[in-house]
């Protein structure tokens, strides 16, 4: 019975400056999600694209060694690769073909996507499967107001060639429903990912418990169009998302600061 992970030695000062601080802030990352309870067993992922400083030209990224849950998840364990999937330092982990897939051709078919987050959450799947989908009802799906796109559901994400409708599909809205799947949100960078993942799953979530009780009052178009003007998590002049990040990141580093190593 194997309970003991591979030894993976501390990535600290052997890395670029540059792609340590992206491991901590992405290692920081999964511990958040485990602390909210957005975890799949060992499945799902965070990625973070690695700036031009470490990689030059190439495109490559780090995500979750599989087989680890997040709240295993170090700086140093998290693996490096590029977008065909090889491990580019040395890390004894596997890489899931299902993450390595989506998230590869997100990365590399659209510029401005830094940072991609997918979940299973319970809220998320079950507005996933409605027919309808996300609808305009409450405080959050009235920020997130032309921000929404869908992708049809075509199996396991394990095929190369579901990249290009995925694309397309997404266009330039970077919160996703994945139909009877899950979220997906992408972003300039890691908090402003996480802040449109956590105001589409808190759409999802008052939208279930909504419906279990009745009818919705809507959410105008209008008022839609104004509540994402004005929302402040999205907005560079009030930290899109940087804020709330560190605030949970403090909550988790106050528990366990494994993570940074």
């Amino acid at each position: 019975m194997a309970l003991q992970l591979p030894t993976v030695p501390s990535l600290q000062g052997r890395v670029h400056a540059d792609e340590w601080a992206a491991r901590v802030e992405l290692a920081a990352c999964y511990r958040v999600f485990a602390m909210l309870g957005w975890t799949e067993m060992i499945y799902n992922h965070i990625t973070l694209r690695l700036p031009a400083s470490v990689c030059g030209a190439e495109k490559q990224f780090l995500i979750n060694p599989f087989g680890l849950h997040y709240s295993e998840v170090t700086a140093s364990n998290l693996v490096k690769i590029n977008l065909q999937g090889q491990a580019l330092d040395g890390s004894p982990y596997p890489v899931n073909p299902a993450g390595f897939t989506v998230h590869a051709a997100i990365h590399d078919g659209l510029p401005d996507a830094h940072c991609v987050m997918h979940t299973h959450t319970t809220a998320g799947v079950a507005v996933a499967c409605l027919q309808g989908g996300l609808q305009q009802t409450n405080f959050y799906t009235a920020q997130l107001h032309e921000m929404v796109a869908y992708h049809d559901f075509e199996g396991i994400t394990i095929h190369a060639e579901e990249a290009p409708r995925l694309l397309k599909s997404i266009g330039d809205k970077p919160a996703v429903i994945l139909r009877n799947h899950g979220l997906l949100a992408w972003g300039h960078n890691l908090p402003h990912t996480f802040a449109i993942l956590w105001t589409l799953q808190r759409a999802c979530e008052i939208q279930m418990a909504t419906f279990s009780m009745g009818a919705a009052i809507p959410v105008s178009e209008a008022v839609a169009a104004k509540c994402t003007r004005d929302a402040l998590q999205f907005n560079p002049n009030h930290g899109a998302g940087r804020d709330v990040f560190d605030a949970l990141v403090r909550q988790v580093h106050r528990v366990d600061e494994s993570y940074s190593v």
